[in-house]
């Protein structure tokens, strides 16, 4: 026979008649594992808040401690006989076991404590057959159990709470008194309904967290009885997530706002996030909805804009229109809130940084002051200039790129190498460094500073570099030479003038650099002009100030040094006019914290080598003082961008507009493949090597040497192989133009010829037991395979890119035939994709097969063409991850642990 409990429930015991008795002054508290990782923080609070009404706790192994709190201490024993035998008496156990120790304490609670009443479990998914158990032990004892998987219970007229952490590490902010009882499936939405409440001017009677495990051990009913009976709660609000039938019979006395949630959790097949939160088709959200609507005798969901109710309540789907929902409910009875309504649930905004996206209104809130402490930290970080990247290992990890495993597709910088290729070279260059692209103005001035530098004639870089390769070098170790030379010392005065470019106007709240109509005087008055410039009349100065007129360039900065060497009377630097450029396209993303200013003080010296690479590439009788590769250095620097400079340095000639937009898709396609390639690696292992966090000693041209010993004839210079290939099917053809469709060639029938002659080479290769027979280049993927027909998504791109041109490419149409016949001969067993690296290969041939084809270019100019256009390609992404790894890196960072290594002798 069960021990007698209230009326309303005579075949199981309930100790609980009202919400008034839920929580009492009278309950006197043991915590079960006290010093547990969640006790440990939330149970000194529930001591202060209420009074002192935890009596002593339990941790195996910490009997003689005591956890403090600041109203005194709370004894800590082994176990509840120790406590008893100490002379400590308690009505309550508040249960913060695992789940596989709850039954085990529970039972020895209900054992050894003879006048217990309550027991509430915050543990999460106590096993259901031991959920049994522990209500049966109550039922015959006679004790409440609260939970599991709940965060407690709280009276607010009381100030009490008992178990978890309802109102937070401040409950009186949350708990304030008021006519509303809470019932909540979910611990945390307890406090957040009790303080929307506040908004609406409702306070609280009792909050009780019911928890949602399988098996609720004080569900609805139980607590729906005691609601009606306590004469303080008015009406009341229940939080409902789907699972289990514990609403289903309910019937109420008051009103009540039903939020019920969890629409999107009808598909699941396993609960996600609780453990009772899994419903099957009779018990999921919407027919929770449908339940209480017929309760409230309403057809429709609450909303402001719809705020369907009864006198008897409303059902709500969003927490955020409970506080509406309760007035609305209360007015039908002619019952007012509680008090004025506290605050409000519009967005408070601490912070605002659009990233220069032009919003909407209704998307960019006005901000308002942070509460203290918050304020003062706010006003803090606002006096940071730029981002300050947090330092981590960054082996095989990367800030600035990463590949898609599905479609191979790398991003730098979150733009897909498929995107970047339809921009030119020199806004790739500038988005490595500032992660976003510059516009017109920014382009034109990077124009002009890259191809100031780009004439190294007279340099010993470039003598270094000419040598190299007439040693025999390859082209990546013959450009390390001259990148070398670009030390520290050549770029010290650019960067020193960058960094005070940064502390001149950090504050003066500029958003568009191009925005000429500033008033620096105040920043020309205290800068110091020995930063900006010289001494002796410079005429690369001079040429870059004209340039950047005759392109119609505007910027604050440049116009500022200009001011500053004006009232000096000194002669404007050339390094001030390439920090002030650098510091023009890197500005916005330095102000929206998208990069450090770590960064912006290293740019004119990436620069540096942009132009010291690329000009290097031409060898050096092609250059003179006054021009490069026949051009003269005012036009490149008046009217020439950047990726027709590169063209220049490889091919000789200035690209018409079909080849620079090839030549730029070609260069963006090449820009990364993530940090785990080998040229990324190499680069990241230079800033490594040099300790990032201390970013100033590192050696940013020591990055892209790294880079550049990291290529090579497999890596770089293998891009040579597809062209060899077509050069072997295409030099008898006759073929004069390959853009052009009137190539009166066979592409079908030549593809067909080679198909049968590989499969007979092939057959007869594995006759002879030759498993390493050579492969056709650039056809096949080991992604992209098993279908009928195979495509390389990247492929496939640019071909459509060139189609909605009208762009022809010969070589690209005959690789499309090509793996088409290898099926069809019986080569493959279904069609082989063309993967990317055929398109950097036709790209790359089309450009470079009338001079070949005219005797003017060589075999191994042609390996040596594509080799460095790999380079150029390639250097964008080298310079995201140099940067990237000095911002985020740790010294030595990059090195392998002994454990990992293995010995092949």
């Amino acid at each position: 026979m069960h021990p007698q409990g209230v009326e309303a429930f005579p075949h199981y015991y309930v100790g609980v008649n009202s919400l008034d008795d839920l929580v009492s002054k009278d309950d006197r508290i043991c915590v079960l594992n006290i010093t547990g990782g969640e006790s440990r923080t939330v149970t000194p609070v529930s001591h202060v808040f209420s009074g002192g009404n935890i009596v002593c706790g339990t941790a195996p192994g910490r009997s003689g401690s005591s956890m403090k709190t600041k109203i005194g201490n709370i004894p800590v024993f082994d176990n509840l006989p120790q406590a008893l035998a100490a002379g400590h008496e308690f009505n309550t156990v508040v249960v913060y076991l695992p789940p596989g120790g709850v039954r085990d304490g529970v039972i020895e609670a209900i054992r050894v404590v003879s006048n217990l009443k309550k027991i509430v479990i915050l543990t999460e998914k106590v096993p259901v057959h031991d959920a049994r158990i522990i209500r049966a032990v109550g039922q015959m004892h006679g004790v409440d159990i609260f939970g599991a998987n709940c965060l407690g219970l709280a009276d607010a007229h009381k100030q009490i709470r008992i178990g978890g952490a309802l109102g937070g590490s401040h409950p009186a902010e949350s708990l304030v008194p008021g006519s509303v009882a809470i019932y909540s499936n979910s611990g945390n939405f307890t406090t957040t309904i009790a303080v929307y409440l506040l908004t609406g001017g409702w306070g609280t009677t009792v909050s009780y967290s019911s928890g949602k495990d399988v098996y609720i051990h004080f569900g609805a009913l139980e607590w729906t009885h005691a609601f009606h009976n306590d004469d303080r709660s008015k009406c009341a609000v229940m939080y409902i997530e789907p699972g289990g039938y514990y609403e289903h019979k309910l019937e109420f006395n008051k009103p009540v706002v039903a939020c019920i949630v969890g629409r999107w959790k009808a598909k699941l097949t396993k609960a996600c996030g609780h453990a009772g939160a899994i419903a099957g088709t009779g018990d999921n959200a919407e027919a929770k909805e449908d339940w209480f609507k017929e309760k409230f005798e309403v057809d429709d969901i609450f909303s402001p804009e719809n705020p369907v109710c009864s006198a008897k309540g409303a059902v709500v789907t969003n927490i955020a229109h409970i506080p509406a929902a309760m007035t609305a409910v209360m007015a039908l009875g002619k019952a007012e809130p509680d008090f004025a309504p506290r605050g409000d649930l519009s967005l408070k905004c601490w912070f605002s940084n659009t990233q220069g996206l032009d919003l909407p209104a209704a998307l960019k809130p006005a901000l308002v002051e942070a509460l203290e402490p918050y304020n003062d930290q706010i006003a803090a970080l606002s006096e940071q200039v730029g981002a300050v990247f947090p330092r981590q290992a960054m082996k095989d990890t990367s800030g600035a790129s990463m590949m898609d495993p599905k479609t191979q597709v790398t991003r730098i910088h979150g733009t897909t190498v498929l995107d970047a290729s339809t921009h030119s070279f020199e806004e790739n260059l500038v988005q490595s460094l500032t992660r976003e692209y510059p516009d017109a103005n920014g382009t034109a001035m990077t124009n002009v500073m890259l191809n100031a530098f780009v004439n190294q004639a007279g340099k010993v870089g470039l003598a270094a570099a000419d040598a190299a390769r007439e040693a025999g070098n390859s082209p990546n170790t013959s450009l390390s030479s001259a990148v070398a030379l670009v030390g520290p010392n050549q770029v010290a005065n650019a960067r020193t003038a960058a960094a005070a470019l940064v502390e001149l106007f950090k504050k003066s709240g500029i958003e568009d650099a191009s925005d000429t109509r500033y008033d620096f005087s105040s920043q020309v008055a205290e800068a110091d002009a020995s930063l900006f410039t010289m001494g002796e009349p410079c005429a690369l100065s001079d040429n870059i100030a004209a340039a950047f007129e005759a392109r119609g360039a505007n910027s604050i900065f440049v116009n500022f040094v200009k001011a500053v060497a004006e009232k000096a009377g000194a002669q404007l630097s050339a390094a001030a006019l390439m920090a002030a450029t650098t510091t023009h396209v890197a500005w916005k993303a330095l102000m929206r914290k998208r990069i450090s200013a770590i960064t912006v003080r290293n740019i004119p010296w990436h620069f540096k080598i942009f132009s010291t690479l690329v000009g290097s590439a031409a060898a050096g009788d092609q250059q003179s003082a006054d021009t490069f590769c026949g051009v003269a250095n005012s036009d490149l620097l008046n009217s020439w961008s950047f990726s027709e400079t590169a063209h220049l340095a490889l091919l000789g000639k200035r690209p018409n507009e079909e080849e620079l937009y090839s030549f730029s898709v070609l260069l963006g396609l090449i820009i990364t493949n993530g940090p785990g390639t080998i040229s990324a690696q190499g680069a990241k292992g230079a800033v490594s090597a040099d300790g990032p966090e201390v970013p100033e000693r590192i050696q940013i041209n020591k990055g892209y040497i790294g880079f550049l010993t990291h290529t090579g004839y497999a890596h770089g210079g293998n891009g040579y192989e597809a062209i060899s290939f077509l050069v072997d099917r295409f030099k008898d053809s006759g073929l004069t133009d390959p853009g052009s469709k009137d190539h009166g060639l066979d592409l079908k029938a030549m593809a067909t010829t080679y198909a049968k002659e590989y499969l007979a080479y092939k057959i007869k290769a594995k006759a002879a037991g030759n498993i390493g027979y050579a492969k056709i280049p650039c056809t096949g993927h080991p992604v992209f395979k098993g279908e009928a027909v195979n495509y390389d998504p990247r492929e496939a791109f640019v071909g459509k890119l060139f189609e909605e041109r009208g762009d022809y490419n010969v070589f690209h149409e005959f690789y499309k035939e090509l793996v088409q016949s290898l099926f069809d001969t019986g080569v493959t067993k279904n069609v082989f994709c063309v993967n990317v690296d055929a398109v950097i290969a036709v790209l790359l041939l089309k450009m470079l097969w009338q001079p070949y084809a005219e005797g003017k270019i060589s075999d191994n100019t042609m390996e040596s063409a594509a080799f460095t256009t790999f380079l150029f390609g390639r250097m964008i992404g080298s310079a995201a991850e140099i940067d990237d790894h000095t911002n985020r890196g740790k010294n030595m960072d990059t090195r392998t642990a002994a454990s990992k290594c293995k010995y092949a002798g």
